[in-house]
């Protein structure tokens, strides 16, 4: 029998298991402290957990195990933990989650905890003495470092290849240092008026929890109000986390954070290395990074003294991770910084239905920002009736693209597709180039001779005839932008075309290389998806094109509208954003089959706030996000019967909670990936019903022999459907 005075340490361990473990303590010691990082026996092998707590247990003594070994005795603080367990309940996934979200790469495994601070270099007196002769990058790294410290990541990003680092150390010219690379810092630009008004009503309360909602139009200098703000906390020898949704932005963001408060700005991202990754890790918790900017699983970082957190582009859905435990990174940001008691910033020009709904339940504080810093005006709209044309570009709009390529200018266009066409098709019958695991076309990647499926992969090549009725005229529909380039590039040969996609930008700096080329560089055309759309400040643009809108017009998905404004505002903001009498008035291009569709009229007033009103109360109407809160129950299995099933017995236990359940109905995209794919909807009268109901009972839904049969997951506040 167990004794009450018996604790035990219940530990997170990485495994698709609804609980914690209890496990004693290591031999002849005490229980580790909560947050301490151990290795325990789990079956036949070693895991490294986190201990959650202490506490009793229910297993018999006997049937207990002990912790193999403290790796680290509370190596996570309190603020950490106790975000992790509020997203567990909230998101409803497993606590094991905690290895993989609290702890860096380099931690989840059985090693100890050694100091990975950032790299820097300097230079030795040898160094300061060498002549690097005809060594030019040589004795270009030296003359960097002639100024002080700089850090490893900043030479690499500056051009400086690793080999050369290290042949100057061999050398004996350059020595690592734990000194703080020097940053030089320049002053910023004046503030208008309606920027200092948002730094004086945010700094009110910089001392204190409150939810500012930064709504700027594009170029209206956002960023500087962060920087003005963050630059009160440093001064207060609080640290700062700036999230961003897109590991691209981040070089920008580096070097204009550093640039305007003289401090290195330490990053953190999925596609770090894991040293890279460990060293910020550390750095945040010893308070050594005084600013720190990450995507959003940075907001599971262990801080000395986080003082600020500010979401940059806070509309943006890369915020929410999509598999794994499905948060939100920015309203995760936003319960850490209530709990901290600390102010945060969430800026965007398009802010997401959801922080709207928020100022207008006086959750959250609204600050608007309608100018341009710059004082340039808003582009010309113009909507192009695409009907009747072919290749993706209108006459009207090749016309205005040369236009703007002759007064020495640049072009933007906006194509959220990548390859050369999306479907293949056959003339004579009509047989389309299918996805056979997934309920999709193939899209066609001309230049690599393929056929690929942007959802699951699967690549095939194309086929010489008609499959079905072996015709061998197979045309391509549809422009992507790998069509678009080729198009462009036939009709302006004399001018470069930049196309930036996945496909394409594939390296780690490539993106960054070419934003610095384009700034500086003499007429061009980017055509691009998503990635080229926001955040990014290119002085030359003067038009910008969103080539296709047509499929969000008609989707099923309701969020589809919303989507559409914010990428439609977001490109528009790309063109003429400086004030330059030489360059021809700004424009912005929407192309489109259907010019009379009233949504299009709503965006074309060229008011995104009134836009997302008028949706809002769409969406109060009708019952859906984020006027009343929704989970998704989703199934998926290589037989469809088995999803449903499991999704009929999970909505009979969650109904008799209390909760409305709808469904099982098919997935917007019913198969992927070889999985049939099923989803019901929950719903409560309220959020706090909803969430109690789900958390008190999902893990019941691990205990239904059909969950064993089916992949299922619980979605709170789902972004997609």
């Amino acid at each position: 029998m167990n004794t009450p005075s018996v604790r035990v340490a219940q530990v997170a361990l990485p495994v698709p298991l609804p609980q914690a473990f209890d496990y004693l303590p290591p031999s002849e010691q005490a229980l580790p402290p909560v947050g301490s990082r151990v290795l325990v026996p789990f079956g036949r092998r070693q895991l490294v957990g986190v201990v959650l707590n202490h506490g009793p247990t229910t297993t018999p003594l006997k049937k207990l195990k002990a912790i193999d070994k403290v790796l680290d005795e509370a190596l996570l603080g309190e603020d950490v933990l106790a975000l992790h367990a509020w997203a567990s309940r909230y998101y409803a996934y497993p606590v094991g989650e905690a290895v993989e979200l609290l702890l860096p790469p380099a931690l989840r495994r059985a090693k100890p905890f050694r100091s990975a601070l950032p790299k820097a270099y300097q230079l030795t007196q040898a160094g300061r003495d060498a002549d690097a002769g005809r060594a030019h990058a040589q004795r270009r790294c030296l003359e960097w470092l002639a100024a002080g410290p700089v850090a490893r990541e900043a030479l690499i990003e500056g051009g400086v290849q690793p080999a050369t680092i290290k042949t100057l150390v061999d050398k004996g010219w350059v020595e690592q240092t734990e000194r703080c690379p020097v940053v030089k810092l320049t002053p910023g630009p004046t503030l208008n008026v309606e920027q200092r008004g948002a730094v004086e009503a945010i700094a009110k309360g910089i001392d204190r929890f409150g939810v500012h909602l930064l709504a700027g139009t594009t170029g209206s200098g956002k960023t500087e109000v962060y920087l003005q703000l963050a630059k009160q906390v440093l001064d207060n020898q609080g640290q700062v986390l700036i999230m961003a949704p897109e590991i691209g932005l981040s070089p920008q963001l580096i070097r204009r954070v550093e640039a305007r408060l003289g401090v290195r700005a330490f990053v953190y991202h999925s596609e770090m290395s894991a040293s890279e990754r460990l060293a910020c890790w550390q750095a945040a918790r010893s308070g050594q990074a005084a600013v720190v900017i990450g995507t959003r699983s940075a907001v599971f970082l262990s801080f000395h003294a986080l003082g600020l957190i500010v979401v940059d582009e806070e509309h943006d859905a890369s915020f929410k991770q999509i598999d794994g435990a499905r948060y939100h990174g920015r309203d995760l940001a936003v319960w850490r910084a209530k709990h901290l008691n600390v102010p945060i910033v969430l800026g965007s020009a398009t802010p997401s239905l959801e922080s709207l709904n928020n100022v207008n339940e006086g959750r959250y504080q609204q600050h608007t920002l309608t100018q341009r810093a710059s004082d340039a005006p808003q582009p010309r709209w113009c909507i192009i009736d695409q009907r009747g044309e072919h290749e993706g570009l209108s006459d009207e709009l090749l016309v205005k693209i040369e236009h703007h390529l002759s007064q020495g200018q640049q072009v933007l266009l906006y194509r959220n597709r990548r390859g050369f066409a999306p479907v293949m098709m056959c003339q004579a019958c009509g047989w389309q180039a299918d996805c056979h695991r997934c309920s999709a076309h193939m899209t066609l990647h001309q230049s690599q001779s393929r056929l690929q499926c942007h959802h699951c992969g699967h690549q095939t090549a194309p086929p010489p005839r008609c499959p079905s009725c072996q015709d061998p005229n197979l045309i391509p529909l549809g422009a992507g932008t790998e069509r678009l380039e080729s198009v462009l590039g036939e009709r302006f040969p004399d001018h470069p075309i930049h196309r930036v996609d996945r496909d394409v930008m594939t390296g780690r700096h490539d993106f960054e290389a070419l934003l610095a080329q384009v700034k500086t560089g003499g007429p061009c055309i980017l055509v691009g998806t998503q990635m080229l759309a926001k955040g990014h400040h290119l002085p030359k643009v003067t038009l910008a094109a969103v080539l296709d809108v047509d499929q969000a017009l008609f989707s099923s998905d309701f969020r589809a509208p919303e989507r559409l404004g914010q990428a439609v505002f977001q490109v528009a903001g790309r063109a003429g954003r400086v004030v330059d009498a030489a360059q021809p008035r700004a424009e912005f291009v929407l192309q489109t089959r259907h010019p009379e569709h009233p949504l299009l009229a709503q965006l074309q007033q060229g008011d995104y706030i009134g836009f997302a009103k008028a949706l809002l109360t769409e969406r109060v109407q009708a019952g859906l996000p984020p006027a009343q809160a929704l989970v998704l129950l989703r199934a998926e299995a290589h037989q469809s019967e088995a999803a449903v099933t499991f999704l009929q017995l999970a909505g009979q236990c969650l109904a008799e909670a209390g909760l409305d359940v709808q469904g099982p109905i098919p997935a917007i995209m019913a198969k992927r990936g070889g999985y049939w794919r099923y989803q019901s909807w929950v719903q409560a009268p309220t959020r706090a019903q909803l969430i109690d109901g789900v958390s008190q009972h999902w893990t019941a839904l691990y205990a239904l022999p059909a969950a064993k049969t089916v992949r299922w997951h619980v979605d709170v506040d789902p972004t997609e459907l």
